[in-house]
């Protein structure tokens, strides 16, 4: 197994690292989000589930800056946290999406040394004057983004353009890239969507070794297997509200979760009737 990367700034495990008070989220007439609150502990993976339609990628993208909460709160390391995505990842918070979002055109490396950029000082000046800032910047990119790349497996794919790598390998190098920001949170939106259940293992293996490195995961997932087998405590979303939450054997056997899923059981009569 490849060594572990170097821990991630402030990855000190304890204490409520991300905390989203009365979150809600407002189209118009349609409230997506109402009212949701959440924490998350440093060094703690928290699943996010519900059914089709539940607000969880709409909440995610409250925490992320890309949508402004009509109202409620978000803090991060005990700060506000400004509804910009940019400043979102200089915070320390970091994604994947739902659906792939990669450059197709560049190598597994260059995707991985997007991500990193942003923890760079380089000017378009010393870009474009090749001074020694720039360059050793993109030495110490370059080498940070390989170790991710082996990190997640990927290391023998470096110089592969993202869009010939198999589906899972994609999804690998999206975790990569977001790692590559030095996250302190890192946020997953269905991570095992399409894949086998070797993936899926692989992936769930992949996770505990990001929560090792001192890093929370906070992960939206509709496998209930895996999100049961990974989690230390579980979120229901349903209708934009928090339905239950606690361990994952608590929110697991509770009956309001199973209904939400499966919808009520038939009650039948005695006469054979439905009730």
């Amino acid at each position: 197994m490849t060594a572990a990367p170097e821990v991630a700034r402030g990855s000190a495990t304890g204490g409520v690292l991300l905390d989203a008070h009365n979150v809600t989220m407002q189209f118009g007439g349609l409230r997506a989000v109402g009212n949701v609150s959440m924490h998350v502990s440093r060094g703690e993976i928290v699943g996010l589930i519900g059914p089709n339609g539940a607000g969880k990628t709409t909440f995610f993208n409250c925490l992320t800056g890309l949508y402004k909460p009509t109202s409620g709160s978000v803090t991060f390391a005990g700060q506000p946290l400004p509804p910009r995505p940019r400043k979102v990842v200089y915070a320390g918070m970091a994604r994947t999406f739902q659906n792939i979002r990669l450059f197709h055109n560049m190598t597994a490396l260059e995707n991985v040394m997007v991500g990193r950029y942003c923890r760079t000082k380089t000017n378009a000046i010393d870009a474009v004057l090749r001074l020694p800032r720039h360059r050793r910047e993109e030495r110490e990119a370059t080498d940070r983004s390989r170790e991710l790349l082996a990190f997640v497996g990927l290391e023998k794919k470096a110089d592969t353009l993202s869009r010939n790598l198999p589906y899972g390998d994609q999804r690998r190098l999206e975790i990569a890239r977001a790692l590559a920001t030095d996250p302190q949170l890192l946020l997953l939106d269905e991570p095992t969507a399409g894949m086998n259940p070797q993936e899926t293992r692989e992936a769930e293996d992949l996770i505990f070794r990001i929560r090792d490195l001192g890093l929370a995961v906070l992960v939206i997932e509709h496998d209930m297997r895996f999100i049961f087998n990974l989690c230390d405590r579980v979120y229901c979303l349903v209708r934009g509200e928090v339905l239950v939450e606690g361990a994952g054997d608590v929110v697991q056997n509770d009956p309001r979760v199973i209904e939400a899923y499966i919808g009520k059981p038939t009650v039948i009569e005695e006469d054979g009737n439905d009730a």
